[in-house]
């Protein structure tokens, strides 16, 4: 049981109680608190009393591994425990051994031992992931000090000691201490985009959220509860109050954090499969060196304390103790090079599950989009236009007359009825009783089939209208400068926002959907402050939502506003398309208020209509004109000044404005890229189902095969099985919760899929854990997603994932290659001395500190050039390897059996011819050391292409790391067999002649040729089809791996209350 979970009474603080759906007064009982709370607060005996009560307002730490257990972590194997017992026999042999040789050699094999186990374990240490960062990460977020009201009067106090019950005063810019139920707004909206995923502020109101009969109050998601507030989100405009209800690890981001603390890590494929390769070599090995002790002991006529010595070195002989290095290594080199390509990766074994996954799901807002929201395309009586808003300079060529440009409606929104595609598209307030939307200006999807207002008929048909006729000589123009300050004057005018340095977002002030339209402006050339200046507010009506809408009024501009307005002023109105064409009685053609026409409201209703069903925000801009002599500038106007003129349509609609939070341009190929490797991308976001649909029609996402999207609501209803169905047959997911988002992922993995989940945002942290590979944005992202994530991208691109998968897959290939070049050399090491014993060798034909040298230095050396081996061609054109597969296939296998019994028979032949030449013991052991390691020369120029052949000019290009390792490896040899004392005292082997040489070399071709004439066989055989990559077809070492059964249970239902069950990976 978790700390969490630990705590008594207080596990049921605000987890099971449907907040959102209670009055104020409901609220003040359910906190059983005075009936005057809203007023005066807590009193100071009442908060220090719940303060026993409910403890602090912090989240639980995690219990951390101490140092031994992380140690002991990296030695509880098979293989250590080998090393080990070989390391105690030789210090054993070393105290009692006579000779001074003896003492110095045992010594030296004992030190190295000793020095491997400490490295590896170091390199563990090192490399280990830390869950324990995460918890820290999110305990920043929470904010340090709380205002609130106590005895009646507001006190800053820290945040630690708020209490369920305190009354809490909101302010802009503050960071939100606790969860709330909110009691009083005035204008006040919160960022909630980390944990909801909500692209802009969510306004906040007082009343309570109806559930419709026998709906579960549960399944609303976090950003539809907009009558509260929760812990670590911000206030983003106007201020307010609120009753605390939840705090510490019982608030939403509480409930996070003990998600992330209790996932448990998982080892990736590798090194699973590592510490299994591990197991059979344990039983290979003890096996081989009973063998080599009953023969040395029954057929040579040794002691038993030597025959024990000779089978302790076949046994150290075949312990792969360079095999573990190398391999961090390969990850190491793959990690080094995917830094330079902007992916940290945090856990180096992560960077091998990205070459096996099979679906990436991905976090909308900031990951797939840029998290600006951008005017798109401007839209007037005769004519669309395309915004670039990719491009950062400031040019009025930003904008391109495009008259095809979304001037139909969205292919999954086709047969559709007007009310239906406002109902959910990007414009709406629909379904969101007694709660405001979170785009103010949101369409009133009731008013298109009803009388509202001053709606005509023409705004209840329901066929579409098709949009203006194309003019071919202006497409593909862009307006001027002036057109374009004086279209969007509008935006620009009727504005209480700023823009931020540089037109971008940092210092920007004011609602997101607003500010976009101003910096279309700025990016299209236009002098912002200027405008504002030459244009100073006279008079306003402040928006509402009620009423949609917000209007200013200005002294006239000649060069936005046209001449003859001298005794007039000019108003802007900006606000809900639906209601401001109503409102309309003329439209300026083409966008230009000096050429009026007729308003056609049937024309701009559609327009509305097929903007919103591309997931589009819409705002219409509007002009007026009214005497100077009818307001004054201190005048206090209301909304009647807008809509109860005596002539109701008084107004010209100049256009709409089209705003979304558009993809990143880069996304759109990466995705195509990761489909051609046969990788599904999975969106998964908190926004609307008809805003992602379209985002992902856009992204390639959804297609004809994945055509459809689901809501959170809709996961909720579902059951674990339906679950499963589901998220194979879909690619979009929306409104969706913290929970949804893990049981995606369980669903996904008990499908057989390897799942990557990609986020920024707090809400993304638990099932970025969960995922088999959580990553994460490194410059939007937050400090608690990239703590719970294997890998950042540097530089937020999405594209940057599908440059991950392709290195993850080099990884692949290389690991497997390195285990052609070690295995090998470390069975023949071992099978060497077995051999030779059975053939009627007297003396081992190497020894112990021969083995370690191979496997330490040759092997390593040798092993790092397939490590760094660059990617061969068309390693992104087949699809992911089957869930299961182990490293070791049936033609790896085949392929490391056939290098043992070449080098072991190289070795022992070597010996044994040697011997025949009237060569002594020391002779002898330099002629097989040096044919061992010249063969794995051999085995390794040959295992740098696994399909290719090597006798070929390639050999010489692209690594010159073999060369290198050829070179070291070939010097070392050398220096070793002729430096007295090294060659005699400490390898026991003595110099070699020409002779001798020659015959080295000559095994060393012949295991060339061989492995070369294996690969060509192979290559054969490829071309007729047969599964020589090793990656779909079973073999004895792989996983059979069939999809969960039906009826397992992948987590508890419900979007909110998070039930916090132990997670696996």
């Amino acid at each position: 049981m978790t700390d969490v979970e630990n705590t008594g009474e207080r596990a049921d603080q605000g987890r099971h109680t449907p907040w959102h759906t209670m009055t104020v007064e409901d609220t003040v009982k359910e906190l059983k608190c005075d009936e005057e709370l809203p007023k005066v607060g807590l009193t100071s005996a009442q908060a220090a009393s719940r303060l026993a009560e409910f403890g602090p307002n912090k989240m639980t730490e995690a219990r951390k591994k101490t140092l031994l257990e992380r140690i002991w972590a990296q030695v509880a194997n098979v293989l250590v425990g080998i090393l080990v017992f070989v390391a105690v026999v030789s210090a054993i042999r070393a105290i009692t051994a006579d000779n001074s040789d003896d003492i110095v050699t045992n010594w030296i094999q004992v030190g190295i031992i000793v020095g491997v186990i400490t490295v590896n374990t170091w390199i563990g240490i090192v490399q280990e992931g830390s869950a324990e960062e995460a918890a820290e990460a999110l305990k920043n977020m929470l904010s340090s000090d709380a205002l609130v009201v106590r005895d009646g009067k507001e006190v800053m106090i820290p945040a630690e000691e708020l209490v369920p019950g305190d009354l809490v005063v909101l302010g802009l810019g503050d960071k939100v201490p606790c969860d709330m139920r909110i009691i009083n707004s005035s204008n006040l909206a919160c960022q909630e985009a980390a944990l909801t995923g909500e692209s802009v502020p969510i306004d906040k109101i007082i009343e309570e959220i109806e559930i419709p009969d026998g709906g579960n109050p549960d399944t609303t998601p976090l950003g539809d509860r907009c009558n509260m507030t929760f812990s670590a989100t911000l206030v983003a405009q106007g201020s307010g109050k609120g009753i605390a209800i939840s705090t510490g690890d019982y608030t939403q981001i509480g409930t996070i954090n003990a998600l992330v603390s209790q996932v448990e890590d998982k080892k990736t494929a590798v090194l699973e499969q590592i510490d299994t390769v591990s197991k059979y070599l344990a039983t290979f090995i003890v096996l081989c060196a009973v063998v080599t002790f009953l023969i040395a002991f029954l057929s040579t006529g040794l002691s038993v304390i030597d025959a024990v010595a000779i089978a302790l070195v076949a046994a150290v002989a075949m312990i792969p103790e360079g095999l573990e290095a190398i391999v961090t290594v390969t990850y190491a080199y793959a990690v080094s090079n995917m830094a330079k390509e902007n992916a940290i990766v945090r856990a180096l074994p992560a960077v091998e599950t990205l070459g096996s996954v099979t679906v990436i799901c991905s976090d909308k807002t900031g990951t797939l989009t840029q998290n600006i929201m951008s005017l798109t395309a401007f839209v007037t009586s005769d004519a669309r236009f395309k915004n670039d808003v990719n491009n950062k300079a400031r040019v009025n060529t930003n904008f391109v007359r495009d008259d095809t440009f979304l001037a139909e409606r969205a292919q999954h929104q086709k047969g559709k009825g007007r009310k239906e595609i406002l109902s959910a598209g990007g414009s709406t307030d629909a379904n969101r009783k007694k709660k405001l939307s979170s785009f103010h200006y949101g369409v009133d999807s009731e008013a298109v089939s009803s009388t509202h207002g001053t709606a005509t008929e023409a705004t209840t048909t329901d066929e579409e209208t098709p949009a203006a006729p194309v003019v071919d000589a202006d497409t593909g123009d862009s307006p001027s400068t002036d057109f374009i300050k004086s279209a969007l004057a509008g935006g620009v005018l009727c504005s209480k926002c700023s823009l931020g340095e540089g037109g971008g977002r940092e210092g920007e002030i004011g609602n997101p959907t607003e500010i976009s339209i101003l910096r279309a402006a700025y990016f299209g050339g236009v002098d912002i402050d200027t405008l504002k200046t030459d244009a100073p507010i006279v008079n306003e009506v402040p928006f509402s939502s009620e009423y949609k809408f917000m209007a200013t009024v200005h002294e006239p501009v000649a060069s936005v506003d046209g001449d003859g307005l001298d005794d007039k002023y000019v108003v802007h109105v900006k606000g809900a398309p639906d209601r401001m064409v109503t409102l309309c009685s003329h439209q300026a053609k083409g966008g230009d208020i000096s050429n009026l026409e007729p308003c056609d409201e049937k024309y701009w209703q559609e327009q509305i209509a097929i903007l919103s069903s591309h997931g589009l925000r819409v705002l219409a801009l509007c002009r007026g004109s009214i005497d100077k002599s009818s307001i004054t500038p201190d005048e206090q106007l209301g909304q009647e000044f807008v809509n109860a003129r005596s002539d109701k349509k008084w107004l010209t609609i100049v256009g709409l404005c089209a705003i979304m939070d558009p993809p990143r341009p880069e996304c759109v190929d990466a995705i195509k890229e990761a489909h051609k490797a046969s990788v599904r991308v999975a969106m998964i976001t908190g926004d609307h189902k008809d805003t992602a649909i379209a985002i992902g029609h856009m992204l390639g996402i959804v297609d004809d095969k994945f055509s459809d999207a689901l809501t959170g609501p809709e996961l909720d209803a579902m059951s674990d099985d339906d679950l499963r169905a589901a998220v194979m047959t879909h690619n979009v997911f929306a409104r969706a919760s913290p929970q949804n988002k893990i049981r995606i992922v369980k669903a996904l993995q008990a499908e057989g899929q390897v799942s990557s989940m990609t986020g920024d945002g707090v809400n993304d942290a638990p099932a970025l854990k969960a995922a088999d590979m959580g990553v994460a944005m490194g410059k939007e992202g937050t400090d608690v997603a990239r703590e719970a994530s294997e890998m950042i991208l540097a530089d937020d691109n999405f594209a940057t994932i599908v440059t991950a998968v392709r290195q993850g897959r080099v990884v692949w290939d290389n690991l497997r290659k390195v285990l052609l070049v070690n295995t090998p050399i470390n069975n023949s090491q071992g099978l060497s001395v077995l051999v030779g014993f059975a053939l009627g060798l007297e003396e081992t034909p190497l020894t112990a500190i021969q083995v370690l040298y191979s496997n330490l230095i040759c092997a390593v050396t040798l092993g790092f050039v397939c490590a760094v081996e660059p990617a061969e061609d068309g390693i992104m054109n087949i699809p992911p390897r089957r869930v299961g597969k182990r490293l070791i296939g049936r033609y790896l296998f085949l392929r490391i059996a056939l290098g043992t019994v070449i080098l072991t028979g190289s070795v022992v032949g070597a010996s044994f011819w040697a011997r025949s030449l009237g060569y002594n013991l020391g002779e002898q052991r330099a002629q097989a050391f040096n044919t061992l390691d010249f063969g794995a020369m051999s085995v390794t120029a040959s295992a740098r292409f696994a399909y290719n052949s090597s006798i070929h000019p390639r050999i010489f290009q692209g690594n010159p790391s073999l060369w290198y390792s050829i070179a070291i490896v070939a010097i070392l040899q050398m220096f070793l067999t002729y430096t007295p004392g090294i060659n005699n005292t400490i390898f026991g082997m003595e110099p070699m002649d020409a002779t001798q040489w020659g015959i080295s070399l000559l095994f060393m071709v012949a295991v060339f040729l061989i492995m070369e004439a294996e690969k060509a066989f192979r290559r054969s055989l490829k071309a007729k089809g047969v599964d020589t990559d090793d990656n779909q077809d079973e073999f004895i070492f792989d996983e059979h791996v069939e999809p969960a059964s039906a009826g397992t249970k992948l987590l508890p239902p419900g979007a909110s209350n998070l039930n916090l069950s132990e997670l696996d990976k």
